[in-house]
């Protein structure tokens, strides 16, 4: 069963594979989330989680428990339990050309 992806406010859908994290999944449809470590320390790709639910492949992934409560989430290692919706303002279409390459 293919389950879904959706990035805000840009409002992108991706396919998100079995065993694919979220930030994968960006990637192999052409979205950048911003990402640095992909191993859940750094942080930097925390988005906000706005619907749907997702698992670790970590044990306790560079979040607060705060944090986690209020919906933030570690797209390199987050894995969706089905649909899921992220908002990431942060996020790039890798697809497009920058204004002025040629």
């Amino acid at each position: 069963m293919t389950r879904l992806l959706h990035i805000q406010p840009a409002g992108w859908q991706v396919a998100v594979a079995p065993g694919q994290s979220l930030l994968e999944a960006a990637q192999a449809a052409g979205i950048r989330l911003p990402r640095s470590c992909r191993n859940g320390t750094c942080r930097a790709c925390r988005c906000r989680l706005l619907a749907g639910t997702v698992s670790y492949r970590v044990e306790w992934p560079g979040l607060l428990a705060e944090e986690r409560a209020e919906g933030w989430v570690l797209p390199c290692v987050a894995e969706s339990d089905g649909d899921v919706t992220v908002w990431a303002p942060g996020a790039a279409d890798s697809r497009r050309a920058a204004p002025g390459s040629a």
